[in-house]
């Protein structure tokens, strides 16, 4: 059995350190879930936050608005019939339990990328500005990120491409489709 139009909706969480992948899976696994007929919206939270948050600080208690609304979001589109791409780091485990909590059918994807690597591939300039002081809530540099403790699936973005990651998502929601389904 595959997703098809009529299949319920679910999400996806991809979160892990910045600069570890997560953007680039989730523009391979878009066009993925498209193909099985998933109407798909992905929620990257860079895009997100430039609405909810113009001017962010990161504070701890804007990062906790920021994702439980990010959540709430996601939730209502599920709801709605569509699957929901997280691309967000979400620096603590609650924020992505919360979102468990509000969505049936919740995939949370561990991104592995050893912070250099991470660092190396930071096109954004993330860990440059929190090496220089201009930012002090960098996840992983001065923030500490908690990685799930039981996600579904572990990429590790050394091993394999966002092409293979992609086809292994895809696999783990076939064959999950395919149990919830007998």
């Amino acid at each position: 059995m595959t997703i098809d139009a009529q299949s319920k909706a679910f999400a996806i969480w991809l979160t892990g350190l910045p600069a570890s992948g997560k953007s680039t899976i989730a523009a391979a696994l878009k066009p993925r879930l498209d193909a099985l007929g998933s109407s798909v919206e992905v929620l990257e939270s860079d895009t997100v936050r430039r609405i909810l948050t113009p001017t962010p600080t990161y504070s701890p208690t804007e990062r906790d608005l920021f994702y439980r609304a990010l959540a709430f979001v996601g939730a209502r589109l599920v709801f709605h019939g569509v699957t929901v791409i997280f691309d967000a780091t979400a620096t603590k485990r609650v924020y992505r339990d919360f979102a468990r909590s509000l969505i049936p059918t919740f995939i949370e994807v561990a991104v592995e990328c050893p912070l250099e690597l991470a660092m190396q591939r930071d096109y954004k300039g993330t860990y440059q500005r929190g090496q220089r002081g201009e930012s002090s809530t960098v996840p992983g540099l001065q923030d500490p990120y908690e990685p799930p403790l039981n996600p579904e699936l572990s990429i590790d973005t050394t091993r394999i491409s966002a092409k293979e990651a992609a086809r292994e998502v895809i696999d783990l929601v076939t064959a999950t489709r395919r149990i919830r389904s007998q």
